[in-house]
């Protein structure tokens, strides 16, 4: 039997060639054996999106939600889904959860990050170029 990773690529394969009832299928076998396989759960939902099945892919991006909340991508893939199937008021609450995620992900873990956003350079605090005067001065010159 193949591997978990062998049955998604296969999956991913006929999604690329537009099989998406392939596709599905085979995602709804692996999520049968693995029901928190992330990727699959996601991969799934896009599939039912590609083939106009709205309704379908929010109930699997919903599910794709319940595994990792905080996935920017899950958001942004509800919020299409979302305005696709006409809900303008969830798809624009689940663009803006994707826009926090992804405020989340951006925190710096380094520790010259997380005490001191200026970096240094040989010990010596920089100026970021946004701040300089010739920056300022030509900003304020458009």
């Amino acid at each position: 039997m193949a591997s978990i990773q062998e049955q998604y690529d296969d999956a991913m394969f006929d999604f690329s060639q537009g099989d998406y009832d392939a596709c599905i299928g085979k995602l709804k076998d692996m999520l049968a054996a693995d029901p928190k396989h992330f990727d699959a759960q996601m991969a799934v939902g896009m599939a039912y999106y590609r083939k106009g099945e709205f309704q379908q892919a929010i109930a699997e991006g919903e599910k794709a939600a319940q595994l990792n909340p905080r996935e920017q991508l899950v958001h942004t893939n509800l919020s299409l889904f979302y305005m696709k199937a006409g809900d303008k008021q969830k798809a624009e609450h689940h663009g803006l959860q994707a826009r926090i995620s992804s405020w989340r992900s951006d925190k710096s873990t380094g520790p010259e990050t997380a005490a001191d956003p200026v970096p240094k350079c040989h010990g010596k605090r920089n100026r970021p170029p946004e701040l300089t005067p010739h920056r300022t001065t030509y900003l304020v010159q458009l």
